[in-house]
C-alpha cells in the first residue's frame, strides 16, 4: 500500500460546510494519507470548492461523477483506495486534529481490524450556539471474535456501531470480503454490519474526535420519510440476523434489541406527525395503530426496560396500544422539534 490511510468523502449540496470538513482533515497531525473526495453530481459549488483545495494539496484527489447517491460515491473511492486503512467521512461534519494519528497508532499497536472511537453530536440552535452530546464507552480491546460478539450490544447501545465515521477500517478486511455500501438511503449502517459480522480484532477508545452536525434542516436525519417504518423493520431484521449469526443472544442482548426496536417505533410515530407528512389526522392515527399493535412491538414492550424516565413516559401510551394518546404525544414532540432545537436536543440526549 502506498499510503497508510485512505480518507473517503462523498460530496453533494454542502457548499457551506465542505470547506470546514476538508480543512479539518488537512489539519491532522498524521499526514500519511490520501483524501479521496467524490463529487456525486452536486448542483451547487461543492465540487468546485473541492477542486480548489485539491489544486493546493496533492494528497487530495477529486472525482466527479453523475449523481448516483452517497453509496455509489463511496464505492467508487473504495475501488481506487490505496491505504492500509480506510476512513469514511461525511462532508458536512469535521474532526479533531489528532483523530487519524491516535486511531492509526491504536490499530498498529493492537493489530485491530477495526478501531471504534467516541464522538460528539453538535446540535446548533443558532449560528453560534450549540448543544453538545458526547457518545463513548471506556477503553477496551477485544482479542477474539467471541469477546467482541458478546459485548457488541453494549457498543450498539451507546450508538457506537451504526455509523462509519467514528471508525478506522482495515482495508484488507473490506477488500477480501468484497464489502461495499448498498444502494439505499442510510447505507452506512448495513456497511458497518457487514464489516463487524465476522471481525476478529476490535479496539475501542474512549477518546472523542468526530463532530456530527445534526442541526442542518436539510440533512438526511431531519427529513420526513414516507417509508421510515418499513426501513426500521428491515433494519431490525438485520440486527436479528446478526445476532443469530453471532449465537450470543442472552438476557442482556435480548433486552437491548427489544428496547432498540421500540424506541425506533417511537421515532417512526414522530415521523408520521412530522409537518411534512400529508396524511390526514385520521389516517395518521390508523398508521400509528398498526405500528404499536403489531406483534413485534407488543413483544418488545414486554421485554424492554427503558433506561430513563423520559423514555418511560414516551412508551406509556405505546405499551397500552393507545393510538390516540400516542398520536397527540408525538405531535407535541414534533412541535418541540420544530420550535426549540435546544430543548429537543437535550430531551433526545437524555431519553
Amino acid at each position: 500500500m502506498d499510503v497508510k490511510i485512505s480518507i473517503i468523502m462523498p460530496v453533494y449540496n454542502v457548499e457551506s460546510f465542505v470547506g470546514k470538513a476538508i480543512e479539518s482533515v488537512q489539519a491532522q497531525s498524521f499526514g500519511d494519507f490520501e483524501f479521496l473526495i467524490v463529487d456525486d453530481g452536486t448542483p451547487d459549488n461543492s465540487g468546485k470548492i473541492c477542486d480548489e483545495y485539491a489544486a493546493k494539496d496533492d494528497r487530495i484527489r477529486v472525482f466527479h461523477k453523475e449523481n448516483g447517491g452517497a453509496p455509489s460515491a463511496r464505492n467508487m473511492a473504495i475501488d481506487v483506495a490505496r491505504g492500509k486503512y480506510m476512513y469514511f467521512m461525511d462532508s458536512d461534519d469535521w474532526c479533531e486534529p489528532t483523530m487519524l494519528e491516535d486511531m492509526y497508532n491504536l490499530a498498529e499497536k493492537t493489530s485491530a481490524q477495526l478501531i471504534v472511537a467516541g464522538y460528539y453530536i453538535d446540535t446548533y440552535y443558532s449560528d453560534t450556539e450549540k448543544y453538545v452530546q458526547e457518545q463513548f464507552v471506556d477503553d477496551v480491546i477485544y482479542g477474539s471474535r467471541l469477546d467482541f460478539r458478546r459485548d457488541a450490544y453494549r457498543l450498539f447501545d451507546k450508538n457506537l456501531l451504526y455509523t462509519p465515521w467514528n471508525k478506522l477500517f482495515l482495508s484488507e478486511h473490506i477488500l477480501e470480503n468484497n464489502l461495499r455500501f448498498p444502494q439505499t438511503f442510510w447505507d452506512d449502517f448495513p456497511f458497518v454490519l457487514s464489516f463487524i459480522r465476522d471481525v476478529e480484532r476490535v479496539a475501542v477508545t474512549s477518546e472523542k474526535y468526530y463532530h456530527f452536525m445534526r442541526a442542518r434542516a436539510e440533512s438526511e436525519t431531519a427529513k420526513y420519510r414516507d417509508n421510515m417504518y418499513g426501513k426500521r423493520e428491515e433494519e431490525h431484521g438485520w440486527m436479528l440476523d446478526l445476532y443469530e449469526h453471532y449465537g450470543t443472544l442472552d438476557d442482556s442482548s435480548r433486552e437491548f434489541l427489544a428496547r432498540r426496536y421500540i424506541e425506533r417505533v417511537v421515532g417512526c410515530v414522530e415521523n408520521i406527525t412530522n409537518k411534512s407528512c400529508t396524511l390526514s389526522p385520521k389516517e395518521k392515527r390508523v398508521e400509528i395503530k398498526k405500528m404499536i399493535c403489531a406483534g413485534r412491538a407488543v413483544d418488545a414492550c414486554k421485554i424492554a426496560r427503558p433506561s430513563s424516565f423520559m423514555m418511560k413516559i414516551l412508551l406509556f401510551p405505546v405499551k397500552r396500544r393507545n393510538a390516540w394518546m400516542t398520536y397527540h404525544q408525538s405531535r407535541l414532540i414534533s412541535w418541540v422539534k420544530r420550535s426549540n432545537t435546544k430543548i429537543f436536543a437535550r430531551l433526545k440526549a437524555k431519553r
